[in-house]
């Protein structure tokens, strides 16, 4: 599958997001939006935005630059940008710098690693089967995101948090309200923010005098240190991330597969059925390609004039929003990268960010959508969409409302 890239210099500056409509909501499509690609390939890579909110920005788009620039957070501040978020992410690990956001993400570290994930491979694969199963038993066709990508991430995190399962469906309303960037008003958002975090503190409470082998208890014991609101926040970050990117790539990755010829096949699904063996390097060719997590990171402030490496020029005190997904296309480090390529090796692709905010669910995450892609692709072969996707509108994370499928 080719995608022309968008030549010619856009004129700066720039309305930002690009996928913003008339009504202000933001309806990002499957492919990244054309203007990055243009971006990216003009001038140093790096364009002046105004935010909905009135906010200038500078739009860095170009794979090394993005990478100095999540490298170095000392030049370019999390912390001092938090005024001028969408979303309210104060004393979490988004939004943290240094000393502070290694004390946070050190409280949940050792369950992230690679080894750790690798232990709950078979417990993240039997939740996957047992949704799969449930999602066979229902009348076709089905909409594959509510009947298995959301529960089955949804699941996962709140094992490893060892959240109630009654619980679950509220704690995913919540979290839809306080992703959402349009369709709510700020204080709905914030409502469902306090919602959550007063759930999450009784949760917290409880673990500390009784103690369970979940990561709920590791944050109330070894994060006793730290204030409240971020012991608090540290699970709601985790939740909330946790579940929803990794559904939404589960979905958009599927519809991908499905409506995209590959390898002389009609399909790219049915090429993976055919070779399971390709999935984990084709999912990681996926991440780049399609990201879910909205095409680019959240902002930084500029603390020190700087010259980033392809020689744009930026001042202290300016905002400035790094483009992962932009980068991710940049053919400075990619060859020929608007052509899907399962095999694609090298592929250091930026999708889980990069630097100390690196997503820290990377390897989590990646795992449970091979699973899911692997389970699908060899149990139903013959998987086939069975209506049109609806994308997702307002909200942080890109993907799909629903996805109708069937099989028979």
């Amino acid at each position: 599958m080719t995608r022309s890239p968008v030549h010619g210099t856009p004129t700066s500056p720039l309305t930002y997001p690009f996928d913003l409509g008339e009504d202000g909501v933001n309806r990002p499509g499957l492919h990244l939006h054309p203007t990055y690609h243009a971006v990216r390939e003009s001038g140093t890579g790096v364009a002046e935005v105004i935010r909905p909110n009135g906010t200038r920005a500078k739009l860095v788009t170009r794979y090394d630059d993005v990478v100095h620039l999540l490298r170095d957070q000392a030049t370019f501040s999390r912390q001092a940008a938090l005024t001028d978020d969408e979303v309210d992410v104060e004393g979490t690990i988004l939004g943290l710098d240094g000393a502070e956001h290694t004390e946070v993400r050190s409280v949940v570290t050792d369950h992230f690693t690679p080894k750790a994930v690798e232990k709950i491979r078979e417990q993240i694969e039997r939740r996957a089967a047992d949704h799969l199963a449930s999602m066979l038993a229902q009348e076709q066709p089905v909409d594959m995101i509510e009947a298995f990508a959301l529960p089955f991430a949804l699941d996962t995190i709140s094992d490893m948090l060892g959240l109630p399962q009654q619980d679950r469906r509220q704690f995913r309303q919540w979290g839809e309200a306080f992703l959402a960037t349009s369709t709510l008003s700020r204080a709905e958002a914030d409502a469902a923010q306090m919602a959550m975090v007063g759930y999450l503190a009784g949760l917290i409470e409880q673990r500390r005098a009784e103690p369970a082998d979940d990561l709920l208890s590791t944050i109330a014991t070894r994060g006793a240190h730290l204030p409240p609101d971020r012991v608090i926040k540290l699970p709601l970050a985790l939740l909330v991330g946790g579940w929803e990117t990794t559904a939404s790539s589960i979905g958009t990755f599927t519809e991908v597969l499905l409506t995209h010829p590959y390898g002389g096949h009609d399909s790219a699904y049915g090429y993976l059925a055919d070779r399971p063996e390709e999935v984990e390097l084709a999912v990681t060719e996926l991440e780049r390609m399609y990201s879910t997590a909205a095409a680019d990171a959240m902002p930084r402030r500029v603390m020190r004039d700087v010259v980033l490496p392809g020689g744009a020029s930026l001042r202290a005190g300016e905002l400035v929003i790094p483009s992962h997904d932009a980068a991710n296309y940049d053919p400075r480090v990619f060859s020929d990268p608007q052509q899907m390529n399962l095999a694609r090796t090298p592929n250091r692709r930026l999708s889980f960010g990069f630097g100390a905010h690196h997503c820290i669910g990377r390897h989590l995450g990646h795992l449970e959508v091979v699973t899911a892609i692997r389970l699908l692709t060899r149990e139903l072969p013959t998987l086939r969409l069975a209506g049109e996707a609806v994308r997702k509108e307002g909200i942080i994370i890109s993907g799909l409302q629903s996805l109708p499928v069937a099989w028979s």
